[in-house]
């Protein structure tokens, strides 16, 4: 097996990110795409994203382009903020 065949561990940034409320899913793909829902809206936006340091780049499947920074483990994507998938139920499972 050559190096170009190793399987590559996924970027720590793949996985599913949500917004407090839930309402927004982002899950980043570990082959560079994304799919995001709204609500009950599946794959209300897909795209790909390209990541360099903790800063993100999207560009969705009709051109339009986002970015995103992760500070301290949240995911700054323009205007939103998400956690972790896990985070966000761990912390709903907490509250009284």
């Amino acid at each position: 097996m050559t190096s170009d065949d190793t399987p590559r561990d996924p970027h720590p940034y793949v996985g599913t990110w949500v917004t407090a409320d839930g309402f927004i899913r982002q899950e980043l793909l570990p082959d560079g795409r994304y799919d995001e829902a709204r609500g009950d809206r599946r794959s209300a936006y897909t795209g790909r994203y390209s990541v360099t340091g903790s800063h993100l780049d999207y560009v969705d499947d009709t051109g339009f382009t986002a970015t995103g920074d992760v500070r301290d483990g949240v995911l700054f994507h323009e205007h939103l903020v998400l956690h972790r998938e896990d985070e966000v139920r761990a912390r709903q499972r907490r509250r009284p």
